[in-house]
């Protein structure tokens, strides 16, 4: 592998370690942490769904990347600088706000680091669909994937270890201090120019209509919102029948990160190498038979087990739907069209977990987790759609769409 493409690839890599590492903590320590101060689940699934908000933003957060250079330093890095020191703003002043008597304002710094994340994580794509060749879509995707589970196995398991023996303020301090990870290896990186015929255009948006793409955002949307809202109730299911502490959260948040990380390398491997409609199918099929089994956790020991499997099934949908979405971008508006895709599977996730919350206080944890994997049963149909080509009479106008 030659030094810039280790540097290229390193570079995506720890910046999406920075963001698992925040991300980690929603998924494994921000239930656990709301539920100390007496919220319902049905508050902390409202928080969930407020949290999801920048991520369905990033569509403008892309067009803006697209279109507007920042000082002439480039159209990339100098928003993911901004997203990286908007975040760690954010998570230095959080620990001093309670959520149970400021619930608003909790959520309104929760939302602030986020929508910093969100900056930086658009940007971040974007620069990745200016730099990355089509062969090598699977291959930057499991490094994109990868890095960002294994922010979040560190990250949860360091965080929640902090949080038992220190206090939870030292806890989120350190989430703020990862967002200086990625500077020096990002200031060293040059920006490419963007090359001719990539530059940004109104007209390009009408590839989005094209009906393959329609059809990815949708099962993108359906199964992402199966697969976070089991996700986000696994910890706080663990709380309430087998009492884990803070540590055994982080580390259960580390063992489904592992399960990622290996979902997804094989996921990326199948992507470049596997017919791309049996590699979506062999994905929801996981997706429901990993979330059924969470439902027959029968004890902690057990729960490791299945915990990291479904992670696995997590992350072997992420780089695959993502690396899809690189596939079908439009290079014009490489950020904004690969915003759009995973703004709405973000709606599915915010929608996913809100529900998802609601029903765990309606009726239980192990039902919730049986009606969510059916959910997945409705992507099915969309997977022939999603990989159907294109007739040579009919390409439309995109750059990316194949």
């Amino acid at each position: 592998m030659s030094s810039s493409r280790v540097q290229r690839f390193s570079l995506f890599g720890i910046l999406y370690f920075t963001q698992g590492s925040v991300m980690g903590y929603f998924a494994a320590l921000n239930a656990i942490y709301l539920l100390s101060f007496d919220l319902t689940m049905t508050r902390i699934g409202v928080l969930a769904g407020i949290a999801t908000i920048p991520f369905v933003l990033k569509i403008f957060l892309g067009i803006l990347s697209d279109k507007v250079p920042l000082y002439r330093f480039g159209h990339r890095k100098p928003y993911i600088i901004l997203g990286l020191a908007v975040q760690t703003f954010a998570l230095f002043i959080v620990p001093w706000v309670d959520p149970g008597q400021n619930f608003w304002s909790f959520a309104g710094l929760a939302f602030t680091a986020l929508l910093g994340l969100a900056l930086y994580d658009t940007c971040t794509d974007g620069l990745a669909l200016d730099t990355t060749p089509k062969h090598e879509e699977g291959a930057i995707q499991s490094f994109m994937v990868g890095g960002r589970a294994l922010g979040m196995v560190l990250g949860s398991a360091l965080l929640g270890t902090v949080a038992e023996y220190t206090h939870w303020r030292w806890a989120f301090w350190l989430l703020g201090l990862l967002g200086f990870l990625p500077l020096p290896m990002l200031f060293r990186f040059k920006e490419p120019e963007r090359l001719s015929g990539s530059s940004f255009e109104w007209t390009a948006f009408r590839s989005m209509l094209h009906g393959k793409v329609l059809y990815l955002g949708l099962m993108g949307a359906i199964l992402a919102s199966a697969i976070y809202a089991a996700e986000g109730i696994v910890n706080p299911f663990l709380k309430t029948e087998y009492d884990i502490n803070h540590m055994q959260a982080g580390l259960f948040g580390a063992t489904w990160g592992l399960g990622v990380v290996a979902g997804g390398v094989i996921g990326g491997y199948m992507n470049d190498r596997r017919r791309r409609e049996s590699t979506l199918r062999l994905g929801i099929i996981s997706a429901i038979i990993t979330t059924l089994s969470l439902a027959c956790i029968p004890n902690v020991s057990t729960a490791w087990i299945l915990v990291v499997l479904f992670g696995a099934a997590f992350g072997y949908f992420e780089t695959v739907y993502c690396a899809i979405s690189m596939d079908v971008s439009d290079r014009r508006i490489a950020a904004s069209m690969f915003a759009v895709l995973m703004a709405v599977g973000n709606i599915g996730v915010g929608l996913g977990l809100f529900v998802g919350c609601r029903l765990v206080d309606i009726i239980d944890y192990r039902w919730t987790f049986c009606l969510i994997a059916m959910v997945n049963l409705a992507a099915i149909p969309l997977v022939s759609r999603t990989c159907r080509p294109v007739p040579a009479n009919r390409q439309p106008e995109s750059h990316g769409i194949s």
